[in-house]
């Protein structure tokens, strides 16, 4: 049996890392939680099946991880949470491949669309 997909949670606050933890494991998935885009990308990045992000972080921002996964994993499907939606970054982090960008406090429903586009496989065309 294979094993539910394996999600990256990469937020400052505790509590939303907590929350959204919650959220994903009653959804069946597992998670992995990260208090910054530098210990995520320390050595978890070829371990998850999709990373879900704040924006605004200490360090490295939400834009500049997103920049590195293209680099290193181009296939990783990310997802944008954040507090303080502004339209330029909104269009930059979507132009860049982003799945969604979310304003906190994002539904449950909204976020599991957006994760079941994550993890839904592009159809081949043949």
């Amino acid at each position: 049996m294979p094993s539910s997909p394996l999600i990256a949670i990469i937020d400052d606050d505790g509590m939303v890392r907590a929350s959204l933890t919650r959220l994903l494991r009653s959804m069946g998935l597992r998670v992995l939680g990260f208090d910054s885009a530098e210990v995520f990308l320390a050595g978890s990045i070829h371990l998850v099946d999709c990373i879900i992000s704040d924006m605004q972080m200490p360090g490295m921002s939400g834009l500049a991880l997103q920049q590195q996964v293209l680099v290193d994993r181009p296939d990783l499907p990310v997802i944008f949470i954040t507090a303080y939606p502004d339209e330029p970054t909104r269009s930059r982090a979507l132009t860049a491949g982003a799945v969604c960008y979310l304003e906190k406090p994002c539904s449950a429903d909204a976020l599991s669309r957006c994760l079941d586009r994550a993890l839904t496989p592009e159809p081949r065309v043949t």
